[in-house]
């Protein structure tokens, strides 16, 4: 029997990356996931390797940059389960205008997937989570909500730090309602969200990079601890730096304004 036996999780951005390797890993522990995002196709491959694994999973579709789907997701899922368990806010987004001249649509966009969907989601659980005395919420940030910078820009690093700001919020005042509130606070890992940066690191360069399964690890981790104990923060990084200099001129130079 798995750790996770009878548990239900939710993992958003479910279809690809961090979020396809720890959906995999939870069902493993026997906990029957949702995997969500706004491709149907990508999310039914990985439950079609869940379930051929032996495994339990149900692909969701919802974007949750809206907050009404994101809340209605959460809406579902307690109505249909009776419950949720373990809650994965891994979903995320960035623009490629990395710099303060970003135009307010592309930050409004960042801001809502890597912020207010997580709001929504999260609160929309909370209540069963409450009610039955235990849950855990782990959020995936970035190193940006530590260190922000062109590689990362302006409205990500902005939206991550204020998710990991609401994580923090959720522990504090929560916590002894059974709830734990986990953040992730990755480095660079190599996942498709890499393709939309204004100068994509080479292979060379992804060799470097954590893994998704590194930090679907750390995930796992969390969430299998006896319920006595919480992770609050989890800060990853690659163990070998690299120069990241032309990526960073890069971004400059396609963000800012053009001179008159």
């Amino acid at each position: 029997m798995g750790q996770l036996e009878g548990q239900v999780a939710i993992v958003t951005g479910g279809g690809t990356g961090i979020g396809r390797e720890t959906a995999r890993l939870l069902a493993a522990e026997g906990a029957r996931v949702v995997v969500v995002g706004r491709r149907k196709p990508p999310l039914d491959l990985v439950v079609g390797e869940i379930e051929t694994a032996g495994g339990q999973a149900v692909a969701r579709q919802a974007d949750v940059s809206s907050l009404d789907e994101a809340a209605a997701l959460g809406a579902w899922a307690c109505q249909t389960y009776g419950r949720v368990d373990v809650l994965v806010n891994n979903a995320g987004h960035s623009s490629p205008n990395r710099t303060v001249w970003v135009e307010h649509e592309d930050w409004s966009r960042v801001v809502d997937v890597n912020l207010n969907g997580i709001f929504a989601l999260t609160r929309a659980v909370l209540p069963t989570m409450v009610e039955r005395g235990g849950g855990t919420v782990v959020t995936v940030t970035s190193l940006a909500a530590l260190r922000p910078g062109l590689i990362s820009g302006a409205a990500y690093g902005a939206a991550k730090a204020a998710a990991r700001n609401f994580m923090q919020f959720v522990h504090t005042t929560l916590r002894d309602r059974g709830i734990r509130a986990t953040t992730i606070v990755p480095a660079e890992v190599d996942t498709p969200i890499l393709d939309a940066r204004p100068h994509p690191p080479d292979a060379k360069a992804r060799a470097t990079m954590m893994q998704s399964d590194d930090v679907a690890r750390a995930i796992l981790f969390c969430v299998t601890l006896p319920p006595r104990t919480v992770v609050e923060e989890i800060v990853m990084s690659p163990t070998m730096a690299r120069d990241h200099s032309a990526e960073i001129a890069t971004a400059r130079r396609l963000g800012e304004p053009a001179r008159r």
